[in-house]
């Protein structure tokens, strides 16, 4: 009677199977690159998602500072933040970003998608971004993530 039986699996902490892969970003579009991320981090691409709890997977991103942005956005795209103080609103182009702080354009990317909460402040930590083809997690012995298998 068991092998019958139609039982919803949750996944928690304890039985999520987390994994380690890496993506490399160079010629990625940031958008697409970005959106397959947030899925594997969110855990939908597994059988057993269960929306409210972090079963998804650790994601390296390398190359980050070789990401690609279409049509005119390296110029047009604007991100803006405020200090908190009067007249504090300060703004940067994508390609100053990228070339500051390369790793924190695929960042802003990532974290927009995920949700906006608790919960999505403890996946966002599962992320790791770096400019260059090194990265420093190489004793959880990452897998490379073909990006075109996602979704």
């Amino acid at each position: 009677m068991d092998t019958l039986s139609n039982k919803t699996v949750s996944l928690n902490k304890a039985n999520a199977n987390k994994e380690w892969f890496v993506v490399d970003a160079e010629n990625e579009v940031l958008g697409r690159l970005s959106s397959k991320v947030a899925f594997v981090l969110r855990g939908k691409h597994k059988t057993g998602f269960t929306p409210h709890a972090d079963c998804g997977d650790n994601v390296i991103v390398i190359n980050a500072d070789k990401v690609r942005l279409t049509g005119t956005k390296m110029e047009d795209k604007i991100y803006i933040r405020h200090t908190g103080y009067p007249g504090g609103q300060r703004q940067v182009k994508a390609a100053d970003l990228i070339q500051k702080k390369p790793a924190q354009l695929i960042e802003k990317a990532v974290r927009g998608m995920l949700p906006k909460n608790k919960l999505g402040n403890k996946i966002f930590g599962n992320l790791h971004v770096y400019a260059g083809n090194e990265h420093q997690h190489a004793g959880q012995n990452p897998q490379p993530l073909a990006l075109s298998t996602i979704k």
